[in-house]
């Protein structure tokens, strides 16, 4: 039986992944003709992307399942005609590439080394950093990202702790929950990381009230979502100093406009949503294995939970 894969992810992205899909398929063993325009009833699976012009699931009556290329799903998991099972993308050269991002910006903020950068000649201030086992991690979201995030700062010795909405036990890693745990986390955390989705409980987590919770002068890395940030509220607390500074790597509205004060902002560095981009190689094998599965009558991976929203 020859597979129907209506790939609904792009005209641009679709000659990005119409090769690694082809090996990917010919190594799992899988008969199957990859599209981008077919009858509704005639489709076995959807490979998706949320940005798509696809809304409408209703007439897709045959497909078993939507993969989706993304690794956030909050676009796409709340449309009422997505009664398939829906995946989300958690790809290893996703994962590598935020355990890099992440773990150089807490290296630069750890090390100071803003200071010597923009340093002008003469300016010989010997500032000597603190050890990674003196220095306080935080990360919010203990999932795939966060998890892979943490294991990697603990191999350089730093001190991690960890939020995340339910409780969780990890090795090595301080775990908190709940809104206690989260004050417990801010309180006491030097350098932040946010790498929680966007669901209605985690927008605006990061509000005025628990940015004035973190320890004064503490530095913020979010490469999750934008939501989960109030702007504002960011923006007071770097003007008092509350925050010293911040590296966002996600935002409301991309682009970013060009008038928005991030941008301005002298203790802003902003980079256009580069932490973690799926690749097509590693991604067009992380879809082929889920079709496999479910074609082998197994459970798909990184099913989205319509109940939590991840």
């Amino acid at each position: 039986m020859t597979l129907t894969l209506l790939f609904a992810a792009g005209a641009d992205a679709y000659e990005d992944y119409r090769a690694p899909l082809s090996s990917a398929l010919t190594e799992a063993g899988l008969t199957a003709t990859v599209v981008t325009d077919a009858a509704p009833q005639d489709v076995d699976y959807i490979i998706y992307a949320p940005s798509s012009s696809l809304q409408d699931f209703t007439p897709f009556t045959r497909c078993k399942a939507v993969l989706s290329l993304w690794a956030g799903v909050e676009r796409i998991v709340g449309n009422a005609t997505l009664t398939q099972p829906l995946a989300r993308m958690v790809d290893p050269s996703l994962t590598q590439g935020m355990i890099e991002y992440v773990t150089g910006h807490v290296l630069r903020y750890h090390l100071g080394m803003d200071a010597h950068i923009t340093a002008r000649p003469g300016d010989w201030v010997a500032v000597e950093p603190p050890l990674a086992h003196e220095r306080q991690i935080g990360i919010l979201g203990l999932g795939a990202l966060g998890l892979a995030c943490a294991r990697t700062l603990l191999q350089l010795g730093f001190q991690v702790q960890g939020w995340s909405r339910a409780a969780k036990s990890l090795p090595d890693i301080t775990c908190h929950h709940g809104d206690e745990g989260l004050k417990t986390l801010l309180q006491s955390t030097e350098i932040l990381v946010t790498l929680l989705p966007h669901t209605p409980q985690t927008e605006n987590l990061l509000n005025a009230r628990r940015l004035a919770q973190l320890r004064p002068g503490a530095r913020l890395i979010n490469p999750g979502r934008g939501a989960l940030i109030d702007d504002q509220a960011l923006i007071d607390a770097l003007d008092r100093e509350q925050i010293a500074h911040a590296t966002l790597d996600v935002f409301r509205h991309e682009p970013l406009s060009a008038d928005h004060p991030f941008w301005h902002h002298p203790r802003v560095t902003v980079t256009p949503h580069i932490a973690a981009t799926t690749r097509a190689p590693s991604a067009a094998r992380v879809i082929v294995e889920n079709i496999a599965r479910m074609e082998a009558g197994l459970a798909l991976k990184h099913q989205v939970s319509r109940d939590t929203g991840y």
